[in-house]
């Protein structure tokens, strides 16, 4: 069977599910990197403290306490990672058996030629389980890259090297955790993609809801409102 009379067999309905699904993903990663300074996103509020830490770093005596904090997100980076090509080597297992992936598509109750439409839809879902991989790698590594820079500062405060070489530490810890963020975000939009499986319907319920969970997290949680305007005092 050719391309074309694959794509064929989706509908319109399937084609608006992976549209809304492509574009939510685009769009959020937009909206949260790159958010007016009036209204700004967890992300940017957070690289805002990872230069204040690389300040503090300096004269932080000793420095066990920044290499414990480094270490603890390159676990977290690591785990990801790993977790994200176990979902890739399931993901190709399940494209490599067509009678269990057969099975499934009786147990969903798909039309004819639905084997092939699982298969498509499971490729869209180990896109998103790469991508994660690739971007966890590549913070995990920056992370590592981060760690020798701030090895590489001076202990001397007075160090005219101490300053600059921290904010570049700071910058790469930035970047890092914006891998990071990427690739969690990446997660979230795959889980998202794992609904077509159900049909165009449940796809496009699936994508609004992750849409609506990410921005909120970024732009309406009570966390981001504790960043801007401090603790609140607590009720007595």
């Amino acid at each position: 069977m050719e391309w074309y009379d694959k794509i064929s067999l989706f509908t319109a309905l399937d084609a608006v599910g992976l549209g809304l699904l492509l574009v939510g993903w685009f769009a959020s990663t937009l909206m949260i990197e790159h958010a007016p300074k009036s209204v700004p996103s967890m992300s940017q509020l957070m690289a805002g403290f990872r230069r204040d830490w690389m300040v503090q770093f300096v004269t932080r005596q000793p420095r066990i306490y920044d290499g414990q904090i480094i270490a603890s997100l390159r676990q977290g980076t690591a785990f990801f990672a790993s977790a994200s090509m176990i979902a890739i080597g399931g993901g190709f297992a399940l494209l490599g058996n067509a009678d269990r992936l057969r099975g499934v598509t009786e147990d969903l109750s798909l039309q004819s030629g639905s084997v092939i439409i699982l298969e498509i839809k499971l490729m869209v879902l180990l896109l998103f389980a790469a991508n994660a991989f690739l971007k966890f790698v590549w913070a995990h590594r920056l992370f590592g890259y981060c760690s020798v820079l701030m090895s590489a500062v001076p202990n001397d405060p007075d160090d005219p090297r101490s300053m600059p070489m921290a904010l570049q530490a700071g910058e790469i810890n930035i970047t890092a955790a914006r891998g990071y963020n990427r690739g969690l975000r990446s997660v979230y939009f795959g889980i998202a993609s794992s609904a077509w499986l159900l049909g165009a319907g449940p796809l496009i319920v699936a994508t609004v809801v992750t849409i609506a969970v990410v921005l909120r997290r970024e732009f309406g949680s009570r966390s981001r409102h504790v960043l801007l305007h401090g603790v609140p005092p607590t009720k007595t």
